[in-house]
């Protein structure tokens, strides 16, 4: 039955303000936690920030009274919300379980929407990115078992494999060639306009995750990875905002923004296999069709437009789903595991900014590869999950310690 949010009753934002204690959620239970389940805890948790740094962006370039007091209003119901969600983590969950938390989410995100995509340089866009998030899983889970004693599996499941993607060290591109073409935010779908908020909403989230904690292991092997991959997480922002479609005005992308939430929250909600956490999913779901409903009436007032204008779908568009993607992560390996690109262009031909830029920050130790060296001096092989089979890159099988 088609759901349009804006014909749906939500709960009236100054209903929404919440207690410490109600804030304060239990977390779930990292022993027995559906590994999606975390993944959808990460995204909107990222989601969650992404709103509310827009708004304060909005806010810092509007001087309309009245929109920076429904901006701060909504804003507080989302950081509110953000608390929530973030609090869902468990404390004895480790830096690295949830790390590896947060690449299975990009993975299997990433997989999604590119699978999802209607446009082709979009599509391209997602399947690049892709396969490094895939390949930072695989130096994190060496990592982890190098370090914890432990291996990943116990944290992705049997849902999402371990093994090389691009190789880290061929992933570092100068900063002119992570920029990409805009989308057309009048003509795009719909679907490509939240595919494209949500993938910088998700790699914002990874990028201040490392960003943040990256320096709290005592390890320097440890250090030195989040170093590195900390950088590509940011070149990965760069690539996906760069698809926003800058025309669009203040009041624009705030009504998408809330679309957005709406979108994920009861996407989120259909396939939560946790019935405490679905219904948190669901309170903010009616929490977020009011921010909407807000956010257009001020769209209405202030610019004189209504939803049908810029491609406001009248019903949600199929849930996004949290779900293995296997076969098509290895389809895209067999094709595009040397991909570069120089300027908005993708191809496999490396050039001289490229390799400058190789050269200068690979001059000496490189973590990514330091990692599965020191991973096979210790326990004589790899970590890897490969539960389909050998990988599809000859080059990149397992390749023995010697002893």
């Amino acid at each position: 039955m088609p759901f349009d949010p804006l014909e749906q009753q939500g709960i009236p934002a100054e209903d929404q303000l919440r207690s410490w204690s109600e804030q304060a959620v239990q977390p779930y239970d990292n022993r027995d936690v559906d590994p999606y389940t975390r993944c959808r805890v990460i995204l909107m948790n990222g989601v969650e920030f992404e709103s509310i740094m827009f708004s304060h962006q909005f806010a810092r370039h509007t001087d309309v009274r009245e929109l920076k007091e429904s901006l701060a209003l909504s804003r507080r119901c989302d950081q509110q919300q953000q608390t929530a969600v973030s609090g869902l983590v468990p404390g004895e969950e480790s830096t690295l379980e949830l790390t590896l938390g947060y690449e299975q989410e990009a993975v299997d995100l990433t997989a999604w929407l590119a699978r999802n995509e209607p446009d082709p340089y979009v599509v391209q866009t997602l399947e690049f990115g892709l396969l490094e998030d895939f390949d930072h899983l695989y130096r994190y889970a060496n990592l982890y078992e190098m370090l914890e004693g432990k291996r990943a599996e116990g944290i992705v499941d049997s849902l999402t494999e371990v093994m090389p993607g691009r190789p880290t060290i061929q992933e570092h591109r100068h900063p002119i060639d992570d920029v990409r073409c805009h989308v057309e935010g009048h003509s795009a779908h719909p679907q490509t306009k939240l595919n494209a908020l949500t993938i910088v909403a998700a790699e914002q989230a990874v990028m201040n995750f490392y960003m943040t904690i990256g320096n709290r292991p005592l390890e320097p092997i440890a250090r030195a990875l989040y170093a590195e991959i900390k950088e590509i997480e940011e070149q990965h922002v760069t690539q996906y905002e760069s698809l926003l479609d800058p025309a669009m005005t203040w009041c624009e992308n705030l009504v998408w923004h809330k679309y957005n939430e709406v979108y994920l929250y009861n996407s989120m909600m259909e396939q939560e296999s946790d019935g405490r956490i679905r219904a948190l999913w669901e309170l903010h779901l009616n929490m977020e069709i009011t921010h909407l409903q807000t956010a257009v009436d001020l769209m209405r007032r202030y610019e004189g437009r209504e939803p049908a204008e810029i491609g406001l779908p009248t019903s949600l568009p199929v849930a996004l789903t949290f779900e293995s993607n296997k076969e098509y992560i290895r389809q895209v390996l067999a094709t595009q595991v040397d991909m570069t690109t120089d300027g908005v262009r993708y191809g496999a031909s490396p050039h001289a900014r490229y390799e400058k830029y190789q050269s200068a920050v690979n001059d000496g130790m490189v973590p990514s590869e330091a990692v599965i060296d020191q991973h096979r001096e210790q326990f004589g092989h790899e970590y890897r999950l490969e539960t389909e089979g050998p990988h599809p890159i000859e080059r990149l099988r397992e390749t023995q310690a010697v002893s």
